[in-house]
């Protein structure tokens, strides 16, 4: 991506349960991307790590406290109006009850079953390193 360009940097959690079940929901119809399906997360605020970032964002929108998480990929993308670098973790132990706070609708879906949603073109990447992953 150019120097010139504001990028958007978002932690995201990739949830996973005890059934190895991953949680997604479906983003607002008034929001960037509307409508699609995606992983929880959001927006590391100035002097945050992506660590502390991600757990207020997973505390605030899912209403779990990580308690483990790794690593999963980084993604950088484009899109025509603006552009994001999605750091991502895969979140594999959580206190908790995972649900959307932000009245979103979401669901618990298999691995094999994501294929099934329309997510943004930025989560493309995820899908194919959590396929790889299987």
């Amino acid at each position: 991506m150019s120097k010139g360009s504001q990028v958007v940097h978002v932690a995201v959690g990739v949830i996973e349960d005890e059934q190895g079940r991953l949680f997604i929901s479906r983003r607002a119809s008034e929001r960037h991307q509307g409508g699609k399906w995606e992983f929880p997360g959001g927006k590391v605020e100035q002097g945050e790590s992506v660590q502390q970032a991600l757990a207020r964002e997973l505390r605030e929108e899912c209403n779990i406290d990580v308690e483990q998480c790794a690593p999963l990929t980084v993604v950088e993308h484009r899109y025509a109006d603006k552009a994001v670098r999605l750091d991502v973790w895969l979140v594999t132990r959580y206190r908790g009850q995972a649900k959307q706070l932000e009245g979103q609708e979401w669901r618990w879906v298999a691995r094999h079953e994501l294929e099934a949603y329309q997510f943004p073109d930025a989560n493309i990447a995820i899908l194919d390193c959590l396929r790889a992953t299987q």
